[in-house]
């Protein structure tokens, strides 16, 4: 296989791209959701990321979003690295988890290997898509930079290593004179993991629920002032607590299908006023157990 990068542009690219958010495993309201939006043939499809896990029919549905070929345009969620990393020994499954057909499939390492080649940021006609956030002193040329040098680091023969090092808080806080592996760490944090940030762009993981359970001087990634991806439409999954969200350069798409809520998709045509927001429930795919997301 032909792993793209993080700014591929597919030859799709000439229709405006259909972008959903977490599916999780949940495959019956994916496949409802496509149906009901029922795009032209050769729309990209963006996913913006956590494919997989949680809900009932993991194995199946990444089996499906392959079988889509370039059209899907998936990004890495933070439940996409857990896969790779429990396949690989480095954590154990959790509460919860709906990975184990996958890892049990008799063409798992060609599973794994597509999952580990998907790129960690998307960037097409003035819209960039990543599973979680990203930091306001980045901009778009930054942040695809970061996340190819990530992905450069999954793709290498010592994967396993740069995996095992991605996990952790710190430095919650971007500095350019990064280097190594904490480097690939904050930028792993920031584009699977961030929710909420202080004003100078510092991470604060201590809370994974809604905007009313900010952290004390914290506020969402994106509402720090003077970001600069501010510029361009950002698409980002992620956070259920905080549900759909649309702005005209901001759409949330994580409406907590995983946990019986809804599955949202929207049609991102570049005037925000023509954009069309798709959604079907999804009470049959609501998670047994566990954290969040």
């Amino acid at each position: 296989m032909t792993p793209s990068t993080a700014s591929t542009v597919h030859s799709f690219a000439h229709l405006p791209p259909l972008a959903f958010g977490d599916l999780q495993g949940c495959r019956t309201p994916f496949r409802q959701l496509l149906e009901k939006a029922a795009p032209p043939a050769g729309t990209p499809l963006w996913f913006a990321g956590d494919l997989i896990n949680r809900g009932t029919e993991s194995l199946a549905t990444l089996r499906d979003i392959i079988a889509l070929g370039d059209q899907a345009v998936p990004v890495l969620g933070n439940h996409d690295l857990h896969l790779l990393s429990v396949s690989a020994g480095i954590r154990k499954s959790k509460k919860g988890d709906t990975i184990d057909d996958i890892l049990a499939a008799p063409d798992a390492q060609d599973l794994l290997d597509w999952v580990r080649h998907r790129p960690l940021a998307h960037f097409d006609n003035g819209m960039l898509m990543v599973h979680a956030g990203v930091l306001p002193q980045w901009d778009v040329a930054t942040t695809l930079e970061l996340a190819h040098e990530l992905q450069r680091a999954l793709r290498a023969p010592n994967w396993k290593e740069t995996l095992a090092g991605l996990y952790g808080n710190e430095p919650n806080r971007w500095k350019a004179s990064l280097k190594g592996i904490e480097r690939l760490r904050l930028t792993c944090s920031a584009l699977t993991r961030v929710r909420f940030c202080n004003a100078d762009g510092a991470m604060d993981f201590s809370s994974s629920g809604g905007l009313n359970s900010a952290p004390p001087g914290a506020m969402p990634w994106f509402d720090v002032p003077s970001r600069k991806t501010a510029d361009v439409t950002v698409v980002f999954g992620h956070w259920a607590a905080l549900g759909l969200t649309l702005r005209d350069n901001l759409i949330g798409l994580d409406s907590g299908c995983v946990w019986g809520e809804k599955l949202s998709a929207v049609h991102l045509a570049p005037n925000p006023a023509e954009r069309t927001l798709f959604q079907v429930n999804c009470e049959s795919c609501r998670a047994a157990g566990g954290g969040g997301n």
